[in-house]
């Protein structure tokens, strides 16, 4: 992956999308600079998956795109209220298929000095939200 120019403190939001549970699933994130512009954004198709599958997937990405670009602080927002618990440790992650992803996330945040994930609800995540439903349509 070839790194892209990130600020050095973004905010990204992350949503993941899967029409059946599994189903087709895909990704949307959107990568913010400080002063709310949009600096990088992508959609992209999983194949059939699970929808926690796909928002695993969705903050994976965001975290390997932030390592190779540098990032030192990240605001990550997602509309999964359970994968931020699980990712700041107030829940445990039960689902074997989801583990890996889990673990791999958890990596990666160990990466960048500053990370924070927050729950925003579905009205503040449209972009993230839009973009991956395109990605499913497309």
């Amino acid at each position: 992956m070839s790194p892209l120019k990130l600020p050095k403190k973004v905010v990204a939001h992350t949503d993941g999308a899967s029409r059946g549970n599994p189903g087709p699933a895909s990704i949307g994130l959107v990568f913010y600079d400080e002063d709310g512009e949009t600096v990088f954004e992508l959609g992209e198709k999983l194949g059939e998956q699970t929808n926690n599958f796909a928002e695993y997937s969705a903050v994976k990405k965001v975290l390997e795109i932030s390592v190779h670009s540098g990032v030192q602080d990240l605001t990550l927002k997602t509309d999964s209220q359970l994968l931020v618990r699980q990712m700041i440790g107030q829940y445990k992650v039960k689902s074997e298929s989801i583990r890996p992803l889990y673990l791999a996330c958890k990596e990666l945040s160990s990466r960048i000095p500053r990370v924070e994930f927050i729950h925003v609800r579905r009205e503040f995540n449209k972009r993230a939200d839009s973009l991956a439903n395109e990605a499913l349509d497309s």
